[in-house]
Parts: structure tokens; C-alpha cells; sequence
């Protein structure tokens, strides 16, 4: 069992010490301003991630509500959600303000997700992505890591602008984002911005790769040990962190969706995020896991054979080539986690209705 730490020394100081960024994957403002207090240098926003911090504090969402309504009578109930988001975003990016200016815009980033029914369009995408980058100078903006969100996403980077690519769980879908923002990179410098200030992020929802493979596992019955489905998206992420390594990409590369604590004592290591909500950093501190390097370790080559041997949906999602660009939509993954963001949506589209209509 390793020692009790104290409060200055925690276990989320000692992975940020060692080189990855803590967020906090979420942006409910109780929870978000602890987290900083333990050394998150960033956070996460999305209409479901908003949808949960109103139904976890209904008192105050409401009173929020409420006064947007009565603020903008005319208006329905997707123009008052957006307003919901982005004055809770702007509350969010407040608490990480500090970290954003005294880190000279390198961190105290949050990420605020466009609408994720526009996923379709890359230039609605792009004029949405603009209106909510208003809403503070620390907001990266959330497109999804498909076509059209990746041609939106390279657009807003050329322009200055700080994105993450989200809905991503593959090798090639990385690699695509990481290209195309090289470019666009390089176009920001050459406009004149400065390039110490840009800051594009590459997510892999390690967890929700693992979750698509037990999907496939209930469906078709494979032949596998359960637990070897913990490392595909760690497996997927090293794989990827060491081509990024190579190559010399200046995106960093993000760690979501977390199901257990692999997900974050496999990938403690320099140059990375791992974006982790609330209660599962909090349950990581009050572990007795060690923090230590863990990045550069490669996962068993045992279990990266079995799952390769397997499963399909693996070997696209680990293959370089595994996947073409118009596959990346089709893939189990993105449909599933697209299908789910687009519900959470409507969701917290019932609460303001339902505040709307009372």
C-alpha cells in the first residue's frame, strides 16, 4: 500500500507534476472549483455535462432559468438553452481564469461543445463554435472528429482559436485531426497569431471505445477475458501519444470518458490531459494506487493480440488505416456516443420548456 499523502501532495498534484494535465470533466461550479483547488488546469461543457449540473442543483438552474426567460420573453426554448449553456460556461471559465492568466493562455482552458445536432454541417458548426468562443478569452470549443467537424475545427484554429475535437475514439481519427491542425496551425502563425497561445486539443474517449467493444461483446458473443476490453482505449492512446510523440504534432491529446482507474494511473505521463469527472478523480485520490510514470509503458502484448484477434471494431480503431475519413461517422462509437449527446440535449431542452410552460 502506498503512503497517505497530504493535500499538497496528492495524488492529482502528483500527476500534474509528472507532467499531465488534470481537468475536470465537468462544469458545475461547486465541483469545478474544488478540483482547481487540487490542480485542474482546465475543464469540460457540453449540453448532457450542463444538463447534469441542472438537475444537481435545481435550485440554483432554476432561479438561472427563470430569469433568462423572463429577461427574453420572445424567445424558445433552444435560444433560452443556449443561454443556460454559455452564462454557465462563462461562470466555469471564470473559476479558471486565474490558472489561464497566470500561465500567460498556455492552460485554465474550458471546452464548451457546439450544438451537437449540427453535426452534419461544418460551416454551421463554425458559426456556432464563434458565438459560444465569445463567451470568455479561455474557451476552446468542442467539434466533433468527423469530416465536417474537422474542417470546421481546422478553420477555427487558422483563425486563432482554441478547439478540441471531441467524438473520437480511434487512431485515424487522431491522426486526422492532428494533420489538419498542423495546417491550420501553420496558417495562424503566418496570420499573425501568436503561436505560444495555440492550443489544440485531440480527444480519444478511451472509456467509450471500451464500452463500443462490450456492445460487440454482448451481440456476438466473442470469446474473450472480459477484462481485456479495460485496455483497448488505453492501448488505442499510448499507440497514438507515441505517433504524436514522432511526428512532432503540436496538438495534445486527451484522455475522456473514464470507467475505472487504468484510464488514469495507465496514462500518467508528459505532454498529455486527462480530462476526469468529478467523482472518479475524487475516488483516485482516496486510492491507494501509486502515481508514477505509466505513458510510455506499453499495454501486454497479450491482450493487444487478443482484442486484434477478436475484434474488428479493434483493429479500425487501432490501425492507422483502419478507418477512412467518411467511415469515422458510420463507426459504432461515434453513432452510439452522437446518438447520446443529441438525447442529452433534448433533455435539458425539457427543462427549460418545462420551467417555460409552468
Amino acid at each position: 500500500m502506498s503512503e497517505t499523502l497530504s493535500p499538497a501532495r496528492s495524488r492529482m498534484r502528483l500527476t500534474s507534476e509528472l507532467g499531465a494535465q488534470f481537468w475536470n470533466d465537468s462544469c458545475a461550479p461547486n465541483e469545478l472549483a474544488e478540483a482547481v483547488a487540487s490542480g485542474a488546469v482546465g475543464a469540460t461543457s457540453n449540453p448532457v455535462i450542463v444538463f447534469t449540473a441542472v438537475k444537481q442543483d435545481p435550485a440554483t438552474s432554476t432561479a438561472l432559468i427563470d430569469r433568462l426567460l423572463a429577461d427574453h420573453p420572445e424567445e424558445g426554448e433552444e435560444e433560452i438553452a443556449w443561454r443556460l449553456i454559455e452564462e454557465m460556461g462563462r461562470r466555469a471559465a471564470a473559476l479558471l481564469e486565474p490558472v489561464f492568466r497566470e500561465t500567460g493562455g498556455e492552460r485554465g482552458f474550458l471546452s464548451m461543445q457546439v450544438n451537437p445536432k449540427l453535426y452534419r454541417s461544418a460551416a454551421r458548426m463554425e458559426e456556432h463554435a464563434r458565438r459560444l468562443a465569445a463567451v470568455a478569452p479561455n474557451v476552446a470549443i468542442k467539434v466533433p472528429a468527423t469530416p465536417p467537424g474537422i474542417g470546421a475545427g481546422a478553420a477555427l484554429v487558422a483563425s486563432g482559436i482554441n478547439v478540441n475535437a471531441t467524438v473520437s475514439f480511434t487512431l485515424p481519427q487522431a491522426l486526422a485531426v492532428a494533420e489538419a491542425f498542423e495546417a491550420a496551425i501553420d496558417r495562424a502563425v503566418a496570420a499573425g497569431h501568436e503561436p505560444r497561445r495555440l492550443h489544440p486539443y485531440v480527444t480519444l474517449m478511451v472509456g467509450r471505445l471500451d464500452d463500443h467493444l462490450q456492445r460487440v461483446l454482448s451481440k456476438e458473443s466473442v470469446s474473450i477475458d472480459p477484462g481485456y476490453l479495460h485496455w483497448a482505449g488505453i492501448a488505442v492512446f499510448k499507440k497514438a501519444r507515441r505517433i504524436f510523440r514522432e511526428r512532432g504534432y503540436r496538438s495534445t491529446l486527451l484522455a475522456a470518458a473514464y470507467r475505472h482507474h487504468l484510464h488514469w494511473s495507465q496514462l500518467i505521463g508528459a505532454g498529455v490531459v486527462l480530462s476526469m469527472p468529478y467523482a472518479w478523480w475524487k475516488q483516485f485520490e482516496a486510492s491507494d494506487i501509486d502515481v508514477r510514470p505509466t505513458l510510455d509503458e506499453p499495454v501486454e502484448p497479450r491482450i493487444v493480440d487478443a482484442l486484434y484477434a477478436k475484434f474488428a471494431d479493434f483493429r479500425r480503431a487501432y490501425d492507422e488505416d483502419g478507418l477512412r475519413p467518411q467511415e469515422f461517422v458510420h463507426y459504432g462509437a461515434t453513432i452510439h456516443t452522437l446518438n447520446q449527446f443529441i438525447a442529452g440535449y433534448h433533455d435539458l431542452l425539457a427543462v427549460v420548456r418545462e420551467r417555460m410552460l409552468r
